[in-house]
């Protein structure tokens, strides 16, 4: 065996026989790095476990590691952050060891808890014991299903059609059926139901008011229409039409064609209609009854020759005040239309001097069956008929009757006489703008069940002018078991008539029936409010505003019982 000295000498003499080779190798072969951190270790002549020390120092002094920068704010300070994690909690505390890590494990673990849910949720397992989670098993099914946009598909079409019905009731049918048609094949079939489509009123569906039609626009629009005429309007009753001012012609023409159960046809605010169309509803409308051509622009002539070959049919006229219109008016009193119930005629509210002469005589005999008789701020001219006999009937069946103004009105006691001699059924009366008329003109009328009186002045310059007024007691007490709503705004009755005539209304007990009571800028005060208001339990509007005898507090309109209710106690 060899001493320990001899093995010492083998040692240093290896080490020395390596070296040079090492060194004259370095960077030409495959194992060139390992050497070079050998021969750089031996320079430096320090130990090996210098090593990790070193490191450990360097990764301290680095302030990059620490994840640290330092910034200049716009206030002069120094702020400390957190380059690495500038979006993730305070920018104030060091990073951890490890916290990357321990985020993406967290990150990765999050991931697979969401596999695992959605797996269960899509797939999940069969229960051991089917019959003791049967409540779990519904319950989660049933959750499914509030996500599940079938639901419509499983209703009934007789239901579904019920609840279109109200949607068209509501907000009309066109355009809400269009639309809904487009939702599922169920959807198209109930929206396809003829019973929806009985009233239908066409506004601006492709074009805004003022602008012009591309042809491509009118070739749509026609086709649109004969497609629903031909399709959906099979059971059509009432057809309107707004705010066209072309293709009007058209529309009627299609719609008098395939719709042969069309009763009220309106146009409001078109312009367009000719003769043409009068004369296709003549031969396809044999069911027609209600014509309401207000603010609309038509050709006069071709609707007198219709009322001339089918005016027997017609039971309602609505039109606007005109030169050219004011014909159908002296066609009406000639006999055109022996069955008609209802005549409106009527202007804007801007308009002045709008006179139409009309003789009420002609038109008693000539309209036996009129029951609703309106002129809407028009003073009518009465004329006298000439070698015929005096109507000894009037309006027998009248229940309506309407001669509002907004500016003065010529109509005195005798006119509103010769109109209402013979109406003993009326139910609403409404003489606002009618100053000339008189509490005894109105006490004489042999109507005893009148419902509605209003007799208020509106925009009228000679209200002011007039003398105080009296008999407004013989109004209450004529009507004060029948009377449901009263208006008598800005009549000059004093203060005594005002209270008689209150206490008329608050003494009947049999019959509890008004509901509104107009007594804006009359001199009503609070003595006779108090009984009225105490008496008429169903009273549920009440107009205070401009009452002169009132207290500040009290001049304003009141709703509902409630609100009255509070008022009765202010006033006790």
């Amino acid at each position: 065996m060899d001493s320990p000295e001899a093995e010492a000498s083998t040692h240093s003499e290896r080490r020395e026989d390596t070296a040079p080779s090492t060194s004259n190798t370095s960077g030409q072969g495959e194992d060139g790095p390992k050497p070079k951190k050998a021969s750089f270790k031996r320079t430096t002549g320090k130990p090996a476990n210098a090593k990790a020390k070193k490191h450990k120092k360097a990764r301290v002094s680095r302030p990059a590691q620490l994840g640290y920068t330092v910034h200049q704010g716009e206030d002069m300070l120094l702020v400390i952050s957190s380059s690495t994690s500038q979006y993730d909690g305070s920018a104030w505390t060091l990073p951890k060891k490890g916290s990357k890590r321990r985020k993406l494990a967290k990150v990765k673990l999050k991931a697979n808890q969401i596999k695992k849910k959605k797996t269960v949720r899509v797939k999940p397992k069969p229960a051991n014991n089917p019959v003791a989670k049967e409540k779990e098993d519904t319950h989660l099914f049933m959750l499914q299903n509030t996500t599940d946009h079938r639901w419509g598909q499983s209703l009934p079409e007789e239901v579904l059609i019920s609840i279109f019905q109200m949607v068209v009731v509501q907000d009309g049918a066109v355009p809400f059926l269009c639309r809904a048609g487009r939702v599922c094949r169920l959807w198209n079939a109930a929206a396809s139901s003829p019973v929806l489509w009985r009233k239908v009123t066409v506004g601006h569906c492709w074009i805004a008011p003022g602008k012009t039609q591309l042809p491509k626009t009118e070739k749509n629009i026609k086709d649109t229409v004969n497609w629903l005429a031909q399709n959906r309007f099979s059971q059509l009753r009432d057809f309107s039409l707004c705010h066209w001012t072309k293709n009007v012609t058209y529309a009627v023409e299609v719609v008098s064609q395939f719709c042969p159960q069309l009763h009220s046809l309106k146009l409001s605010y078109c312009t367009g209609l000719t003769a043409t169309a009068f004369h296709s509803l003549g031969l396809h409308s044999r069911s027609l009854q209600s014509i309401d051509l207000q603010y609309s622009e038509f050709q006069v002539e071709g609707l007198l020759e219709y009322l001339e070959n089918n005016g027997i049919q017609i039971k309602q006229i609505l039109f606007t005040h005109g030169l050219k219109n004011d014909r159908l008016l002296t066609a009406i009193t000639k006999g055109n239309c022996p069955n008609l119930e209802l005549l409106e005629v009527n202007t804007k509210l801007d308009s002045k001097g709008c006179e139409l002469p009309i003789c009420i005589q002609a038109l008693q005999m000539a309209c036996p069956k009129l029951k609703t008789f309106r002129m809407l701020n028009v003073r009518p001219l009465h004329k006298m008929m000439r070698n015929a006999a005096d109507s000894k009937l009037g309006f027998p069946l009248l229940e309506e009757l309407c001669i509002a103004t907004t500016s003065y009105s010529f109509m005195t006691d005798k006119d509103l006489w010769d109109i209402l001699f013979g109406s003993t059924r009326l139910r609403v009366l409404d003489l606002r703008g009618c100053s000339r008329i008189t509490s005894f003109g109105l006490a004489t009328l042999p109507c005893l069940e009148l419902e509605c009186l209003f007799w208020g002045q509106y925009f009228n310059s000679n209200v002011t002018l007039s003398s105080p007024k009296k008999g407004l007691h013989m109004v209450t007490q004529k009507w004060s078991r029948t009377l449901q709503q009263l208006d008598i705004a800005n009549q000059l009755f004093t203060e005594e008539d005002l209270e008689i005539a209150m206490s008329h209304l608050a003494q009947v007990t049999e019959a509890d029936t008004l509901r509104s009571l107009n007594l804006s800028g009359t001199r009503i005060t609070p003595p006779a409010l108090r009984p009225v208001i105490g008496q008429m339990t169903a009273l549920s509007y009440l107009n205070l505003s401009s009452c002169r005898y009132l207290p500040r507090g009290m001049k304003r309109i009141y709703r509902g019982q409630e609100d009255i209710r509070l008022l009765l106690d202010k006033l006790e």
